[in-house]
């Protein structure tokens, strides 16, 4: 399997992790920073950047990235958002 097509299923992993959280939760969570940190999987170590992008009235909006820890990866990482409805 290709590195970014590893990466795809780890992220979709962790943005399943994300959206399980309620809005007052993503808010508390995130508001003040950027979250970041590292998770194994399948014996390798993958670090993630978590960040509230936009929080209205009507919803919060989260951006998440995955990379592998290498220097090719923290250029380029593979990321995705989600929206979560108030």
């Amino acid at each position: 399997m290709k590195r970014r097509e590893e990466w795809r299923s780890i992220l979709d992993a962790e943005i399943k992790r994300w959206e399980a959280k309620s809005c007052a939760q993503l808010i508390s969570d995130l508001a003040r920073r950027v979250t970041t940190y590292e998770r194994d999987f399948d014996s390798k170590t993958y670090q993630f950047e978590v960040q509230l992008l936009e929080n209205t009235e009507a919803y919060v909006h989260v951006g998440i990235a995955v990379d592998d820890a290498s220097l090719w990866g923290a250029i380029r990482p593979l990321s995705s958002s989600f929206i979560r409805n108030k």
